[in-house]
């Protein structure tokens, strides 16, 4: 007997891209862990409600190995959604899902005292055809109200100027320059995409964590004389320069 469908209604399928974290370990595993343990005590909630994903390219481990480190992962709240550069063989039931074909968004570097975990962003395409929207490329936004606690605003075309304050467990996320006209308490990350003459300009300096073109300080990294003053902050090399405004 055939079955014939009388339901009118489809299935609907959507393409979407979301903006997750990479998290690149390197061995051995638990000198990484620690210093990761660091970069989350140093700023906490970066982490909290992010999608992860594992990137094992050329990380020489086991299956046993991955399992220990995304349960280890798991007891510090990191969720990985998927795995990254793996092995068939290092993959099986109750793993997450091979990942590929992530579009970098940035590179994140965490200064520490030894070598440092690498965190980058990629932005997640999803494996059904996609209709892009074509849009018209545009340099700035301007915001005209503080960025409160828990709210991330990313804007990777261009830079970004709040007219207001970026208040701690908040954060900017510019593709260029970023520009506070008041109090930077929580995270700003200028250059995102990979721009290392993009700077931060803040009118008082309490931030939580600084980011310029994947180069990574935190507030304990900072001069004391800095904190509280009108800031600058632009990229030399490898390290973050910064200097009062007048």
């Amino acid at each position: 007997m055939t079955k014939v469908l009388t339901d009118s209604r489809s299935i609907r399928i959507k393409g979407r891209s979301f903006l997750a974290v990479v998290l690149s370990p390197d061995l051995p595993l638990d000198q990484w862990l620690v210093r990761l343990d660091d970069l989350a005590a140093r700023s906490a909630g970066f982490f909290l409600d992010r999608p992860v994903v594992l990137d094992v390219t050329d990380l020489t481990i086991d299956r046993k190995q991955l399992k220990e480190l995304i349960e280890e992962l798991g007891k510090r709240n990191v969720r990985i959604m998927g795995i990254e550069g793996a092995r068939p063989s290092l993959l099986g039931p109750g793993m997450p899902a091979a990942m590929k074909g992530g579009r970098p968004a940035s590179d994140f570097e965490v200064e520490a005292t030894a070598q440092k975990p690498v965190v980058e962003t990629v932005e997640v395409m999803p494996p059904t055809p996609v209709v892009a929207e074509v849009r018209m490329p545009t340099p700035s936004i301007i915001v005209r109200e503080p960025i409160r606690s828990g709210q991330s605003l990313i804007f990777p075309e261009g830079d970004v100027t709040v007219i207001g304050s970026v208040s701690s467990g908040a954060e900017v996320i510019a593709g260029g320059s970023v520009h506070i006209y008041g109090a930077l308490r929580g995270r700003a990350l200028a250059g995102s995409v990979g721009n290392a003459s993009a700077r931060i300009f803040c009118r008082k300096l309490e931030a939580e964590l600084l980011a310029i073109d994947g180069i990574y300080k935190t507030a304990d990294d900072l001069a004391p004389d800095l904190r509280g003053k009108a800031v600058q902050l632009w990229l030399e090399g490898e390290a973050i320069m910064a200097e009062k405004l007048i």
